[in-house]
């Protein structure tokens, strides 16, 4: 049997989560002195409460240590498992994945080069080929083809909370403000860049925003879309959700919560459509 493993920033709802069967490995949210571990015992409303108060908040990989302890724990009873890790470029958790699964012959750890439902695309599909009774060594070999298949992007409100990460200059996130202008965050070859920006209402940005993902070239998987959002108003998520069915591309829409570690870089008001492509 193969089990399918994944960290915390998948932005998976805890419901795919068990119906999918997959284990979650949570990164760490310091406030001030004190950790937390994403979505267990600490939530994006909760962390966004920390920031507006002034708290310091920083996100954290999980260790080698406790991915060697998740990782006997999942081959206890000799299954096999693929482990799904946040991007490379973004966080030292794949390569201490990596180190971890060194002691445990059965394991494949699977770079999604790839942050929120990027990687929960690649998570889901891991779950349905183990699921089919495909042993790990074909599942990530066929992950891997996937992974540069995945379109993430995300239209973001303000810069404030990248400009706390340190992500970009106060200068710029000060100049965003007084121009109204809503930037959309691309995930290109593994990284992080700026694409178009929007000016105006965010409300507004984000359905020109959408169109301009779905015009995208390259053609569009049918398989799935997620929206994916962080302190979005239900009017918006749901603005968004009727703009992909009247365009009538997706066989399936999966709305989901960003978890705290995109919520602490990206802010309130941050929101994703994030989808595959055929090629």
């Amino acid at each position: 049997m193969t089990r399918i493993s994944a960290d915390s920033t998948c932005d998976l709802s805890p419901d795919l989560v068990e119906s999918l069967g997959i284990t979650i490995t949570p990164l760490s949210i310091t406030v001030d002195d004190d950790v937390f571990k994403d979505g267990i015992d600490i939530t994006p409303t909760q962390l966004i409460a920390y920031v507006e108060a002034g708290k310091h908040c920083q996100t954290g990989a999980v260790n080698v240590f406790e991915y060697q302890q998740h990782f006997e724990k999942m081959t206890a009873q000799g299954d096999e498992v693929v482990h799904i890790s946040l991007g490379s470029g973004f966080s030292s958790c794949y390569n201490n994945a990596l180190l971890a699964a060194r002691d445990f012959p059965g394991v494949r750890v699977v770079d999604s080069r790839n942050l929120s439902t990027g990687s929960g695309h690649i998570v889901y599909e891991a779950a349905l080929l183990a699921a089919q009774g495909k042993p790990a060594s074909e599942i990530a070999e066929e992950l891997e083809q996937l992974v540069p298949k995945v379109d993430a992007s995300f239209i973001i409100d303000q810069l404030d909370y990248l400009a706390r990460g340190g992500r970009c200059s106060a200068i710029t996130a000060h100049g965003a403000r007084i121009l109204r202008l809503k930037p959309s965050i691309e995930v290109r070859d593994g990284a992080m860049i700026v694409g178009r920006k929007y000016r105006g209402h965010f409300e507004k940005a984000v359905k020109l925003y959408v169109q301009d993902r779905l015009e995208q070239n390259g053609a569009l998987d049918p398989c799935r879309a997620f929206i994916t959002h962080a302190g979005c108003s239900d009017d918006v998520v749901s603005a968004v959700r009727s703009l992909l069915e009247e365009k009538g591309y997706f066989q399936e829409i999966i709305i989901t919560e960003a978890g705290c570690t995109i919520t602490n870089h990206c802010g309130p008001n941050t929101l994703g459509v994030l989808f595959r492509r055929l090629s």
